[in-house]
């Protein structure tokens, strides 16, 4: 009896292993390992480059050539005069100041147009083909290149385009509007017609979540359209808002070819210094601006999440 209970123990405890063996593995590979491939990826197209702009934006350099080292010569050659004593404002933080205005001025319409449009995709159209009709005809701008959909407005916008000629034969205007074109208007507007997207998709991503038992309490209460609209269908979606904002916020913040384009290489902004210094290969004070720019719109974003938390509202 003793024997065959002995015999009969490692066949038991074997038997025990190969469930946890099953189990083990139907869990898979540890955590740890499962996102090794993607830690990877985050590393090499992420923290490696960004690593090395910081890097090269401590060195030095001349007209021919890289000097490795370490100076904070390139920050300081930044801020130069500034302030000036003469009460006016320095050219970097007047650049700032007009990628600022070009940012909050986009940001403001993008907001409006993507809601409003998010808005009668969700509530106001009730067949799901006719919704992802109308949804993939808003897409139709992004099937050809932002260089193309910028010019597009030349004809539409120059001094003898079809704006200014139609405004003069009308008599509604005695010259052509030379604020149309190569303006901060026309910057404003490229920018809009660009990026509204960016701001839609999110906010009806958000609206299409949103209970509809919810706006019927809201009308069962007597709420009106914009007591509902304002108290109801604005707070629940926040988070699309806010990911819709950090789009265009980052998106037009270190836009150069819009505003080179549609502003007729006469309007600063960040990016467009950025760009030239790299074109007359000043790469240590075009990385030092692209720092000082990562660190601006870094604070914006961290602004934004402070006001709804998105991971929470997700």
């Amino acid at each position: 009896m003793r024997g065959a209970s002995a015999a009969s123990q490692p066949g038991a405890t074997a038997t025990a292993r190969r469930p946890r063996k099953a189990a083990a593995l139907r869990a898979g590979a540890p955590a740890w390992l499962q996102a090794t491939p993607f830690s990877l990826v985050f590393l090499l197209f992420f923290i490696i480059p960004l690593s090395l702009v910081v890097m090269v934006s401590f060195w030095n350099f001349n007209e021919y050539e890289l000097l490795p080292g370490f100076t904070f010569a390139n920050y300081l050659k930044i801020f130069e005069g500034c302030p000036r004593t003469d009460g006016q404002m320095c050219v970097t933080f007047a650049t700032y100041l007009s990628t600022l205005k070009f940012c909050l001025l986009t940001w403001a319409i993008t907001l409006v147009l993507g809601f409003a449009v998010a808005y009668f995709l969700a509530f106001h159209v009730r067949s799901t083909g006719a919704q992802t009709l109308l949804f993939l005809l808003c897409t139709i701008p992004f099937w050809t290149s932002n260089v193309i959909r910028m010019i597009s407005w030349v004809p539409l916008l120059g001094r003898h385009g079809l704006i200014n000629d139609t405004l003069v034969s009308a008599g509604l205007v005695s010259q052509p509007l030379e604020w149309l074109l190569f303006s901060d208007f026309s910057v404003v507007l490229a920018f809009v017609h660009l990026y509204t997207m960016f701001m839609l998709v999110p906010i009806f991503n958000s609206m299409m979540r949103i209970d509809r038992s919810l706006l019927e309490a809201s009308r069962d209460c007597g709420a009106s359209a914009w007591q509902t609209l304002w108290n109801v269908i604005v707070p629940l979606c926040k988070s699309g808002i806010v990911i819709g904002s950090i789009f265009v916020v980052t998106i037009v913040m270190g836009d150069f070819v819009t505003v080179g384009v549609m502003g007729g290489q006469q309007i600063a902004s960040v990016g467009k210094v950025i760009q030239v210094q790299t074109s007359y290969l000043q790469f240590p004070l075009a990385a030092a601006n692209a720092v000082i720019l990562l660190a601006t719109v870094l604070l914006i974003v961290w602004s934004l999440t402070r006001v709804v938390d998105i991971r929470r509202e997700l």
